[in-house]
């Protein structure tokens, strides 16, 4: 009998999916456990499994079709089954009986069944005793497993976790690397969603050789030469069309102001020099000149909080958390992981935080509420050499820092040319809720604490 997958709720904040890709075609046998489709949560992409074997008979939407979450995607059958439009009914008929009949035993007799789903889909798991030792043997995740059990009420047996483990553990672009750069992936430890290997798993197994080779066969797809295709388009859809919707809700509802000012970073190179060491071996991180920014720029918040705002209707709220969002370019947009109470985190903490966040964006496991909830935004450019430019202000927040290269300059000091570290700062600030003096003051605090590090911590 036919089956309806729908869409399921990938994170707390999730409230509808937006389709990237099927992995399958409308007749093409897919197996259990198999990823199916790319959703995208917000300007998060994440593969979804089949719930089933069987043949994909329907699909309920194609790429850039935004979906609610537990509504209809795909019915998956048997080859040649007839496929009447079976969530259609499975939603709207319970609903209409419900309304016209109304007997409140027949409605206690469904609900616990309407309930389950929700539950099974967010993540929870019914498993035997047996299924959970192995699956702590077999290095199985087993909240992977939510709704792919075949025991009495869908709960997993021993025997399901066995099969996960034994089935693909790696994704389609993980094992297409594997293939291309001769990485066997069964000898890998995924870090993927469920243990599944990664495009970044294959990638830190590959030799040297073999990854220089790979890169050297996808520069000229990656950037081609002038005069040699340079025509041609691009979808506006997916993780571009989110990004562009957000930055165009940005310019048309907040009147934006941007501030420049150099700080002289001579100071600040020669203090992540001094605990570079240390702090890497006594915590296990690498301090970053983003690092100390983050931890600066957190420290100034609470000397002017107005910049921790937004509008909610008539009112300017000033929010009492700091939760510091750090832009991260990953392939085909970008996306700004979030690290809660930043001020009240230590320098090697607000490290491990960014680290982690930026891995687990680009590996695709990052998660909605790990982007969610931001009161300031930092954008870095510095890497690309960028030295002045405009952030544009995450929608609901009141400003936003821009970072740019650290350039050895020739500045007087003392009535004396002297070379020092010099790096620009550009704040694009919300002129709804900040004028632009405290603007000013806000960003020569930044500029005072990265000038003079060691206040940053009194």
């Amino acid at each position: 009998m036919a089956i309806v997958m729908n869409m399921p709720r990938l994170g707390e904040t999730m409230e509808e999916g937006t389709i990237i890709k099927w992995f399958k075609k409308v007749g093409e046998e897919v197996k259990k456990g198999e990823p199916l489709l790319e959703v995208m949560t917000d300007k998060v992409n994440l593969e979804v499994e089949s719930d089933a074997d069987g043949v994909l008979l329907k699909v309920y939407g194609d790429t850039d079709d935004v979906i609610p979450v537990y509504e209809p995607m795909c019915v998956i059958g048997a080859a040649g089954e007839s496929v009447e439009d079976a969530a259609s009914d499975k939603k709207e008929e319970p609903k209409a009986e419900a309304k016209a009949e109304a007997p409140k035993a027949e409605v206690k007799a469904e609900t616990p069944k309407a309930a389950e789903a929700p539950k099974a889909a967010a993540g929870r798991v019914f498993a035997s005793p047996a299924a959970k030792r192995v699956a702590r043997e077999l290095g199985v995740d087993i909240s992977a497993m939510a709704g792919k059990g075949t025991g009495v009420d869908g709960r997993v047996t021993e025997a399901d976790v066995q099969a996960f483990a034994k089935s693909g553990k790696a994704t389609p672009l993980a094992a297409k690397m594997a293939k291309d750069l001769g990485v066997d992936t069964s000898t890998l430890k995924g870090t993927g969603i469920g243990g599944k290997v990664t495009a970044a798993d294959v990638e830190a197994k590959a030799p040297k050789a073999a990854k220089k080779e790979a890169k050297a066969e996808a520069a000229p797809a990656a950037a081609p030469k002038a005069g040699a295709g340079i025509g041609g388009k691009l979808p506006y859809a997916g993780m571009r069309k989110a990004v562009g919707q957000n930055m165009l809700l940005s310019k048309q509802t907040s009147p934006h102001v941007t501030l420049n000012m150099e700080v002289d970073m001579t100071n600040c190179v020669s203090f992540r020099k001094q605990i570079l060491d240390g702090v890497q071996e006594t915590y296990g991180v690498r301090i970053s000149f983003t690092d100390i920014i983050v931890k600066a720029v957190a420290r100034a918040i609470l000397d002017f909080p107005i910049i921790n705002s937004c509008i909610d209707g008539k009112m300017i709220v000033i929010n009492d958390h700091v939760n510091i969002g750090v832009a991260t370019a990953i392939e085909g947009g970008l996306i700004v992981p979030v690290l809660k109470d930043t001020d009240s985190m230590s320098l090697p903490e607000i490290s491990k935080a960014i680290k982690e966040m930026a891995a687990k964006a680009r590996s695709g496991k990052i998660m909605p509420e790990d982007y969610a909830g931001g009161t300031f935004s930092i954008s870095n450019l510095g890497a690309y050499g960028v030295e002045s430019f405009n952030p544009v202000i995450n929608p609901g927040q009141a400003a936003i820092l821009g970072v740019c290269a650290i350039v050895k300059k020739p500045v007087v000091v003392d009535d004396e040319i002297k070379v020092r570290s010099m790096m620009g700062l550009s704040l694009s600030f919300d002129h709804r809720i900040v004028d632009g003096a405290p603007a000013a003051q806000f960003l020569a605090a930044i500029k005072k604490y990265l000038e003079s590090p060691y206040m940053i911590f009194m």
